[in-house]
């Protein structure tokens, strides 16, 4: 049967589309000149519907029409009312109108000005508070949930995670804490020798690297590190739907993903900044007999006078605060990631800034309390 459209009038402001026969797309279809005249000259028309019962073949010839129709439709204000269509045709045209068009900002890739993109950046953060307090809650459960045996993790996973985050570490944290202490004690020597007073260097040094650098220095070489890589390993996850398949399954992808790499970095961390002071002690003891002519046995004796316990226990706590914010920062960033290879590494990006960003506030008010407290 050849292609029929027929314009009816079943009420002055309803115009109906009466449709039959094949609509393919080899078939040239019908451009829709009558109905954009009938809509011109009658501006009474308030509505435009269908009966395609008579429609015996279809394919995107029929779509093409209707888009058209569905334009003009639009462009006279006039509604449409898609039930008389077949319902395949129905369902493909709802899914063709569902998504709006593009909004032209007038900008033509100006940028924008520097108080709206604060503003951008505001309203950013205000939307991902809820979100990150929500992970918190969830983490704080799961917390309360391994304090009463009935976390769901593989303690073979802990162990690996805790030789990722800690043996493969050291390497890097003893490197990077070497260089700061041979910075430290070269800068403290340069002023205390216009004293006489180098062996002083051992106090400097020491005390710089227990209570303050060598925990602040671990937790930013971690934050790049293993900060990423935990934001790196939850992405690909969430790409590759296996977090979905871990909840199907019945397991709790907190418990199962994220508690093993907080306790890994929590219980790794205090370690690495015990290893980084002593490591930042010997660089300071190497700049001190090879450049200012300070004995061994004198820079040793010096340490160990100007240490005492309350330095060293500073430093622990200071360390173990930023393990766990920055294993929160990167599993946080990964759990959040999106579904393609792009969110992946903004996610990795991101966790690196947020973990930076956290070790930094935390460290300001950490040293605040002791100073207020005389420890």
């Amino acid at each position: 049967m050849p292609r029929q459209l027929r314009l009816e009038f079943p009420s002055p402001d309803n115009l109906r589309l009466v449709l039959a026969g094949s609509w393919l797309l080899t078939d040239t279809p019908p451009f829709p000149g009558n109905i954009g005249q009938q809509l011109q000259t009658r501006s009474d028309i308030r509505k435009i519907s269908f009966d395609g019962m008579a429609v015996t073949k279809w394919d995107t010839g029929l779509l093409t029409f209707l888009a058209r129709v569905y334009q003009l439709a639009g462009e006279h204000r006039v509604a449409i009312d898609p039930d008389g269509l077949p319902d395949g045709v129905r369902r493909m045209m709802t899914l063709a109108t569902a998504v709006p068009p593009k909004e032209d900002t007038g900008r033509h890739g100006e940028e924008a000005p520097m108080l709206e993109r604060i503003g951008l950046v505001a309203q950013a953060m205000w939307r991902a508070a809820p979100e990150m307090l929500r992970f918190l809650g969830e983490v704080t459960l799961s917390l309360g949930r391994l304090f009463r045996g009935r976390a769901q993790f593989r303690r073979s996973d802990l162990l690996l995670v805790i030789e990722d985050v800690g043996p493969q570490a050291l390497p890097i944290v003893a490197l990077i804490s070497f260089l700061v202490g041979l910075i430290v004690a070269y800068m403290g020597a340069v002023q205390l020798a216009q004293f006489g007073a180098q062996i002083y260097i051992a106090n400097l040094v020491s005390l710089g690297m227990t209570r303050e650098m060598g925990a602040l220095m671990t937790g930013i070489i971690m934050a790049g590190r293993t900060g990423a890589a935990f934001a790196a390993q939850l992405g690909t996850m969430q790409v590759n739907e296996e977090i979905d398949a871990f909840r199907t399954l019945g397991f709790n992808p907190i418990d199962f993903l994220v508690l093993p790499r907080i306790l890994a970095l929590v219980l790794v961390m205090p370690l690495l900044v015990l290893y980084a002071g002593i490591v930042g002690i010997t660089a300071g003891m190497f700049v001190s007999v090879t450049a200012f002519d300070i004995g061994t046995f004198e820079y040793y004796q010096q340490t160990v006078r100007s240490m005492e316990w309350t330095h060293i226990w500073v430093g622990v706590i200071k360390g173990t605060i930023y393990g766990m914010l920055i294993a929160f920062a990167g599993c946080l960033r990964g759990m959040q990631c999106g579904r393609s290879a792009q969110a992946v590494g903004e996610a990795t990006t991101s966790a690196v800034v947020t973990g930076i960003l956290f070790i930094v506030i935390a460290a300001s008010l950490l040293t605040i309390l002791f100073q207020q407290l005389g420890i």
